[in-house]
């Protein structure tokens, strides 16, 4: 019973607080949310290029896939134990500072990486020790962010807000890919890491113009592991998110392993290479950026959502399990539709999260999600590209993808999944799904 009520309390202060920023804010594009999304758009295309870059650097230094796996493995782990720690103190702290500072550290970690470079000392530790940095800046990052989304757009254009802020990652993605290969054969890595580690400060640089309403606290004194109890207990009594974390851990594991390996396969399948893998990724990018214009301008009834979700949901892993397979053409046609499914699901999952959360516990949430979704990840990445030096790489893709299948068709069939993803927020209370 206490925890039903604790649960209520927490949805009527939500939906006061939806309700005084509904006044606040009334149009999507205000000052607030521009500012955030162009310094996204610039340190997200920065990020792209340093991607690519470190991939291709890596394979022409060790050529070890291993290697490459685990790289990307270590530097998911401090993110992933920070960031329930990480969410509690972003619904205590100032949320912009914390934007704005953990942009400019991550960029001066970068930037030290292009410095040793440029000047022909950069080690495979160095990178290991930068990858580090910048997972703990994000553990910070990323629940501020998400945190902030629904107190600077009215909660009516979450769903827009979310597609443009999407669209701003898969359309760096979208251009830098193709740029990111060619700019590799041209530039090399440091320059393509110096760009990186600009675009972060300049996106810090922007933020600092931001204005985000602060968090009232009722109680400041809260004790912390009391507050981060309470975020797991959010998750962990509302049914239907509680099934949507549990399934998309399953769902993800087997998804990183197969993401981890995509620059491996075309570096070492033939007639591919790293011009081509910038075209692949595009294609992926621009039926992303299509999925997420679609989503944000179709004006899809709550009622019939879980019907839009259930149809992305199962057609995206088994076309992504077939491109490895398919001509190049055909390959590419694959991760068009791969790209618009995945963001529709994205999309949903985020504008839906956000608006069930209550303002006050967003920050916490929202890490400690993240943390759950993510931590399996370094496992099943490492795991991805040890079993890559010994299964051709394209079979390990594919059935890691088609494995994802049992973590969606399990999230599918689940009534209290269709209730959260069909949620109305000016028809029902978070009662009515609970």
């Amino acid at each position: 019973m206490e925890k039903t009520e604790t649960l209520s309390a927490e949805s009527s202060q939500f939906d006061e607080l939806q309700l005084e920023n509904e006044h606040v804010v009334t149009k999507l594009w205000n000052k607030n949310f521009f500012l955030l999304w162009q310094g996204q758009l610039v340190s997200a295309f920065g990020d792209v290029i340093y991607s690519i870059a470190l991939g291709f650097w890596i394979m022409q230094k060790t050529g070890s896939t291993a290697l490459m796996g685990t790289l990307v493995a270590v530097s998911s782990i401090p993110r992933i134990v920070i960031s329930p720690f990480a969410g509690v103190l972003v619904d205590r702290w100032d949320r912009k500072k914390l934007i704005v500072l953990m942009d400019f550290l991550r960029g001066v970690a970068i930037l030290f990486v292009a410095a040793a470079a440029l000047l022909g000392h950069l080690q495979i530790w160095m990178v290991f020790a930068a990858g580090i940095i910048i997972s703990s800046c994000s553990a910070f990052f990323n629940p501020s962010i998400s945190s902030s989304m629904p107190d600077i757009v009215p909660k009516s254009k979450l769903v827009k807000a979310n597609s443009a802020m999407n669209i701003v990652y898969t359309g760096s993605s979208l251009i830098a890919n193709p740029l990111g290969g060619i700019l590799f054969n041209i530039l090399h890595a440091p320059i393509m890491f110096l760009v990186n580690g600009v675009s972060y400060i300049f996106s810090a640089f922007t933020e600092m113009f931001i204005h985000v309403p602060k968090i009232e606290r009722e109680n400041v004194e809260n004790d912390f592991w009391r507050e981060f109890k309470d975020g797991f207990r959010f998750i962990w009594n509302f049914k239907g998110l509680k099934k949507l974390v549990t399934a998309a851990c399953g769902l993800n594991f087997f998804a990183n392993m197969a993401f981890v390996l995509l620059i491996p396969f075309f570096q070492k399948t033939p007639g591919l290479g790293s011009g081509k893998y910038g075209f692949a990724m595009s294609a992926l990018s621009i039926g992303s950026v299509l999925g997420m214009l679609f989503a944000s301008s179709i004006d899809v009834p709550y009622s019939k959502r879980y019907i839009m979700y259930s149809i992305c949901g199962l057609l995206f892993p088994l076309v992504m399990a077939a491109f490895p397979f398919m001509p190049y053409i055909l390959m590419l046609c694959l991760l068009f539709v791969g790209g618009f499914t995945n963001a529709i699901i994205n999309v949903y999952i985020g504008a839906t999260t956000q608006i069930v959360v209550p303002q006050n516990m967003r920050g916490k949430v929202s890490a400690l999600m993240s943390t759950l979704l993510m931590g399996l990840t370094p496992i099943s990445m490492a795991f991805g590209g040890v079993l890559a030096e010994f299964i051709p790489i394209k079979y390990v893709i594919s059935t890691s993808l088609l494995l994802t299948l049992l973590g969606m068709i399990s999230l599918l069939i689940s009534e209290d999944f269709k209730k959260l993803i069909n949620f109305n927020p000016d028809e029902q209370t978070l009662e009515d799904i609970m």
